[in-house]
C-alpha cells in the first residue's frame, strides 16, 4: 500500500490534525430537487431520518437517489453516547400509528430496500421492539418485493425483544458495535461490548437464516490493532456484513477526534475483513452503516 500503517497502543497520530478536513471527506452540500422533495415528504408525514438527525455527510447523495434511513420511535434518545449527534433526554410518548406512516412513505418512494433504525428507548417495556416489528410488517404488506434492513439498539440484551424483531423477518439484522472495548466507557457509556457480542450470538441462534451486520467508526482513539481484534471477535459470532467509516465530531461537546484515517488504511481494513470471512465489507472515510445499503445487499448475496 502507499503508506505504512501504524498500530501502536499509545499515541495514534504522528502529527497534529490538519485545520481543515482532508480532501477525501469533502462532499457536495445537499439541495437537489429530489432531496427537497423527500425533505418535505418527511415533514408532511411527521417522520424522522437518521440522515438528518445524525448529520450524515451523505444525505445529499442518498436522497438524490431516492433512498433514506427512517428513524422510528422519535428523535430523542434515552442514552448520551459521546460521539452521537442525536438529541438525548426524555423522549415523547410513542405514537403507535408511526409504523403506518413509515410504510406509506416507503410506498410513495417505491423503495426496493428500506433501512429502519431508532433512538434508544430504555423507557419502553420492550425497548421499542414492537415498533420495529410492526413497521417491518406494514412495509412488507405494501411493498412485498422490498427488502427491509433494521439497525436496532441493543434492547439491553433482552432476548424477548430481539426475538420480536426477528419474528417479523427482516432481511438484515444490524446492530452497530461502534468502537473498540477500551473506548466503550468513554464513548458509549450506556453500552457494553460483551453485550454486543451476545446480541449477535442470540440473533444467529434464533434466526440463523437472517444475515447479521455491524458497523465501526474510526478516529476516536482506537488503534488499527484493536480494530482488527474487534473484526475477529465479530467473525467469531458469525457476523456477515461489516461497515467501517470515519468519525466526524458533531460539536466541541462530543468526544475529540483523534485522527483522520486515510483511504489507504480503509482499503487495508477491507482486505483484512474479507480475508477474515465477512460476506461483505464496506470500508471508506464516508461510509456509514446504511450508506449504499442496497449495493451491500447485492454484494453480500442477501
Amino acid at each position: 500500500m502507499a503508506e505504512p500503517l501504524y498500530q501502536i497502543m499509545g499515541r495514534h497520530r504522528r502529527e497534529p490534525l490538519p485545520e481543515r478536513k482532508p480532501s477525501w471527506l469533502k462532499v457536495k452540500a445537499p439541495g437537489g430537487p429530489n432531496y427537497l422533495r423527500l425533505k418535505q415528504m418527511m415533514r408532511d408525514l411527521d417522520l424522522h431520518t437518521v440522515c438528518e438527525e445524525a448529520h450524515c455527510p451523505n444525505v445529499g447523495e442518498c436522497w438524490e437517489h431516492g433512498t433514506a434511513t427512517f428513524m422510528i420511535l422519535g428523535d430523542v434518545c434515552t442514552r448520551n453516547c459521546a460521539y452521537c449527534a442525536v438529541a438525548h433526554g426524555r423522549p415523547p410518548k410513542f405514537d403507535p400509528a408511526e409504523p403506518d406512516r413509515v410504510a406509506e412513505a416507503c410506498a410513495q418512494m417505491q423503495l426496493r430496500h428500506v433501512v429502519l433504525t431508532s433512538v434508544d428507548r430504555d423507557d419502553l417495556p420492550d425497548y421499542g421492539a414492537w415498533a420495529f416489528a410492526e413497521t417491518i410488517r406494514q412495509i412488507k404488506d405494501r411493498l412485498p418485493d422490498a427488502s427491509v434492513e433494521v439497525l436496532v439498539p441493543d434492547f439491553q440484551g433482552k432476548e424477548d425483544s430481539i426475538r420480536t424483531v426477528l419474528e417479523a423477518n427482516p432481511d438484515i439484522y444490524n446492530h452497530n458495535t461502534e468502537t473498540v472495548p477500551r473506548l466503550y466507557k468513554k464513548c458509549r457509556p450506556g453500552g457494553r461490548y460483551a453485550r454486543v457480542m451476545e446480541i449477535f450470538r442470540t440473533a444467529k441462534r434464533l434466526a440463523p437464516h437472517i444475515p447479521t451486520k455491524t458497523g465501526i467508526i474510526l478516529g476516536m482513539g482506537e488503534t488499527n490493532e484493536e480494530v482488527v481484534q474487534v473484526m475477529k471477535d465479530l467473525r467469531a459470532v458469525d457476523v456477515d456484513i461489516l461497515t467501517l467509516g470515519q468519525y466526524l465530531r458533531p460539536s466541541d461537546g462530543h468526544v475529540a477526534l483523534d485522527r483522520y484515517v486515510t483511504p489507504a488504511e480503509f482499503r487495508w481494513f477491507y482486505e483484512v475483513g474479507m480475508a477474515l470471512g465477512f460476506r461483505h465489507v464496506e470500508s471508506g472515510p464516508l461510509v456509514r452503516s446504511s450508506y449504499h445499503a442496497w449495493e451491500q445487499v447485492q454484494a453480500a448475496g442477501v
